[in-house]
């Protein structure tokens, strides 16, 4: 066989043909621009393009019906003709610069395919060694086409009809044999054609002897390579951009037979602009699919399409065709509702934004100095009374114009209910996304306003001393526009025990789900500079792949030992807000792991209501040892009354009928709104000792919004009917005087933190329990309603004398509580020499005297000790103080 010198190189030959989108043949690939299929060649004249005529039979032996022909797709795709350029060569120019393929065919030999970018052209070079053809006449064809379209609109090369018809639309390409043996040929393509795949295969003549026509890969495919973009890295997942600016896509699906990655150039668009269906030899690595591009063109967002009858565990749940966010998407942005009527997420095709925090630092508070307020963004100052522009009100930034509301109760920490994008048919507590905030909760309304007005939040209330901690749901999404349709196999239980019976349930314990996790967190830290984590339904994590409860759960371990995560605080909720209860677990901390104490608020609640037994009260108030003497301390205990599911405050000593057993309330002797003083008083009692409770016991008090200024839900235990906060309300008598009680006890807190804040349990040198007589409690007698305590201070070093040995002691404080019907005389014990008792909180008194920050001094009543009559249902505070002066 003659061999064409490079001197003599086929001239440029042109075709003209279109594509048709009737085939239901399945590619590896495929691509829509805009709705249109631009695609042709234009015609080759033989007799002027060819040296000699003995090579006319290498050259193009595509048939008759590839000349000339043009075929018409279906109305949705318009075919337009454009000028290609096909050459053969035999050497390769400039490799170095090529992205290079390497395949195994099915008969041994090797396929190198080599492509790379000219100035305005795209080159592939397909070059064939180790090929042992079975004839002296070594010849081979290139049969190829460029996906394009959609899977049932694509260029076959399957068919093997010699007839014209609308499925025929290959070219066939002869090869060039060079003096090394090997087989080459290039192909040129316009840079305004890309990005498609070329997809070929290898075709021996007719006539060369061999026992078969066609050649394929060694998996029995079509050779396939992408033009125009890159197969892409598996790590990072989601969205990265490489520092010579390409673009990266990946995304985890074990069980999908096929990945589309669509691009819109309208977020508001119905279809997409642009879709790729990744070939799996190509831009799958293991079960990551990928791919990269060398620049994102003028398209503004992207999703997925997944394909494959394996991904749902029902299929009648889920549209295949629908479009699903990156999961590491980490700005994304709404497109039109759903047929469903939830709302479509998409992620914004965009490098993570910048922002200059400037000297921020995290505050680093010891857990014990905690006092947290917890709140619904939106709720918080989305009331007109708020006094807010529109566009700030319910935002991260309306927040921060209510500072000065934290500091007026003495908090220093602030938790925040989900702020994870969510659908707002289901509420935040099902979650659409892990890694960006709720849109809504930014000024404009985007998702680029509410990263920066979230980073500008917790820049602000970090300046002010102020710490920020995120409740987080990674137990269950939303029913759909979540995670569903990736690869439900993976991402969610499939064995759905009686305890999960709804279909969100995720496999937070499965290794790509708790890599997601993993990641989401560092995100949150490392982006927003989150100080901490609040994991609702926290009992699920315990959950292993098939819903078994695990003892040692690798999530679970794993943020705990995590080098960034371990420094931040977590704590575990178990209320989990499908059956609105909490679920008793033992959780496994590793010492790093803090958990919402659910027994503090139930022992708490049943004390005050008469009810349980005095030891629980007492375990409670130090510290929950039950729970955390396992080698964590109650600075772990994080303690509250209500919260922002159940009953508020207010209602809580308001309401108490049947359908609210579960909820622990008394409603003081008349069952809601009332205008009976006796029942009112009892009432205002009621709070204030569920406030002090609160703050005087060992462990991180957690006040709920709308507490302090008695907001109420009518009864309903229910979160949906959780409303805005009324600021008109703070103006009330009852909210002036419960909001300065609050900030006297936080204050309270942080002047006694040697007994009030402690990471370590008391010494039982440092306690000291009594009945009201001062002989020991009635530990087990149900029916007894009394407990005091005595906390003696330990003596310290004086600061002012520290070359002396002189030390200084601060005074004893004495607590007392009653939830009898009747009044108590109260022996009080001898306070230290040289001090005497002075009361700072008596519940029962009459604003403002039921709280003193200085306290009224106690006649002596007898040579030994001192009697105080404390009212039914209240509590009281005494300070051993000097007797020169007052604290």
């Amino acid at each position: 066989m003659a061999t064409l010198p490079p001197s003599l190189a086929i001239q440029s030959c042109y075709l003209k043909c279109g594509i048709s989108d009737v085939s239901k043949s399945s590619p590896a690939c495929h691509y829509i621009y805009r709705n249109h299929i631009r695609y042709g060649f234009e015609k080759m004249d033989l007799e002027r393009r060819l040296i000699c005529d003995e090579l006319s039979q290498n050259v193009v032996k595509s048939s008759c019906r590839h000349l000339n022909s043009r075929v018409f797709a279906t109305s949705r795709v318009l075919v337009e003709e454009i000028e290609q350029k096909v050459s053969i060569i035999t050497e390769a120019d400039n490799q170095e610069k090529a992205l290079t393929y390497l395949f195994w065919t099915e008969v041994g030999g090797q396929v190198k395919v080599f492509v790379r970018k000219t100035s305005v052209k795209y080159a592939v070079k397909i070059e064939v060694s180790l090929l042992q053809l079975q004839s002296s006449d070594d010849r081979l064809i290139s049969s190829w086409g460029r996906y394009r379209a959609d899977s049932s609109s694509f260029i076959p090369l399957d068919v093997q009809s010699s007839v014209p018809d609308s499925r025929t639309s290959t070219s066939e390409i002869p090869f060039i044999q060079t003096s090394a043996g090997r087989f080459a040929l290039e192909l040129e393509f316009e840079a305004k054609q890309i990005p498609f795949y070329l997809s070929f295969i290898l075709k021996l003549p007719s006539d060369s002897g061999s026992s078969g026509s066609e050649i394929r890969s060694h998996r029995k495919t079509k050779f396939c390579v992408p033009v125009g973009f890159h197969k892409g890295y598996p790590a990072p997942l989601g969205l990265s951009f490489s520092p010579d600016g390409s673009v990266n896509f990946a995304i985890f699906s074990r069980n999908v037979e096929g990945v589309i990655l669509c691009f819109y150039d309208d977020a508001k668009a119905d279809e997409p602009a642009l879709e790729l269906d990744l070939d799996p030899y190509i831009n799958r690595s293991g079960d990551i699919w990928h791919a990269s591009f060398e620049s994102a063109w003028t398209f503004v967002s992207y999703g997925y399409r997944c394909k494959g009858s394996l991904l749902q565990r029902n299929n009648n749940k889920f549209d295949a065709g629908q479009i699903i966010l990156d999961p590491y998407a980490k700005i994304i942005v709404n497109s039109i509702p759903s047929s469903d009527g939830s709302q479509k997420y998409i992620g914004r095709l965009c490098k993570e934004l910048g922002f200059d925090w400037g000297d921020d630092t995290h505050p680093y508070l010891p857990m014990e100095k905690l006092v947290v307020y917890r709140l619904n963004v939106r709720h918080f100052t989305e009331h007109k009374s708020s006094q807010l522009a529109t566009d700030v009100a319910g935002t991260f930034i309306g927040l921060t114009e209510k500072l000065q509301h934290f500091k007026d109760l003495g908090m220093n920490a602030v938790l925040l209910e989900p702020i994870f994008s969510f659908d707002e048919k289901n509420g935040p507590y099902f979650p659409c996304h892990f890694f960006s905030p709720m849109n809504l909760y930014g000024p404009s309304g985007g998702s680029v306003s509410a990263i920066n007005s979230m980073k500008e939040m917790v820049k602000k209330l970090h300046a002010n001393g102020m710490e920020v901690l995120l409740e987080v749901v990674f137990t269950h999404t939303a029913v759909a526009g979540s995670l569903q349709g990736i690869d439900d196999i993976s991402y969610y239980h499939v064995n759905e025990g009686e305890d999960l019976e709804a279909t969100n349930y995720l496999n937070c314990n499965y290794p790509i789900v708790q890599q997601l996790i993993l990641d989401s967190l560092q995100h949150w830290v490392t982006e927003f500079h989150i100080d901490g984590f609040c994991f609702i339904n926290a009992s699920s994590l315990l959950r292993g792949f098939h819903g078994e409860y695990l003892s040692r759960p690798p999530l679970v371990e794993a943020i705990a030992f995590d080098p960034l995560l371990s420094k931040t605080k977590i704590i575990a909720d178990c209320w989990d807000p499908h059956d609105m209860l909490p679920k008793e677990a033992r959780f496994p901390h590793w010492k790093r792991w803090a958990e919402i104490d659910t027994k503090f608020c139930n022992d708490v609640r049943n004390f005050w209501r008469g009810e349980g037994l005095l030891s629980d009260l007492a375990t409670r108030l130090c510290g929950s040892g039950d729970i955390f003497s396992d080698g964590r301390g109650p600075a772990f205990s994080f303690n509250f009354i209500a919260r922002n599911f159940g009953l508020t405050l207010v209602d809580l000593v308001s309401f108490s009928n049947d359908a609210l057993a579960s909820q622990l309330s008394w409603n003081c002797g008349k069952e809601g709104p009332t205008d009976n003083t006796t029942v009112l008083e009892r009432r205002l009692k009621q709070i204030r000792n569920f406030l002090f409770v609160m703050y005087i016991s060992l462990g991180v008090p957690i006040l709920n919004m709308g507490d302090e200024c008695g907001q109420s839900c009518g009864g309903s235990p229910a979160y949906s009917d959780r409303k805005p906060l009324d600021w008109n309300t703070l103006k009330t008598g009852f909210s002036i005087q419960t909001s300065q009680f609050i900030s006297f006890l936080s204050s309270l807190r942080m002047r006694r933190s040697d007994l009030l804040q402690k990471r370590n349990f008391l010494k039982e040198e440092n306690i000291e329990w009594h009945g009201s007589d001062q002989s020991p409690p009635k530990w087990e007698d149900p029916s007894c309603r009394f407990l005091a305590m005595t906390l003696r201070a330990d003596e310290v070093k004086s600061p002012l004398n520290s070359e002396s040995s002189s030390h200084v002691r601060r005074g004893d404080l004495f607590i007392a509580f009653n939830a009898a019907d009747h009044s108590e005389s109260v022996i009080l014990p001898q306070p230290p020499e040289g001090m005497s008792w002075r009361c700072l909180v008596d519940t029962a008194l009459p604003f403002p005297g039921f709280f003193s920050t200085s306290g009224e001094p106690l006649p002596e009543q007898m040579a030994e000790s001192v009697a105080y009559e404390m009212k039914s249902h209240s509590c009281a505070l005494f300070e051993a103080s000097s007797s020169l002066k007052s604290n």
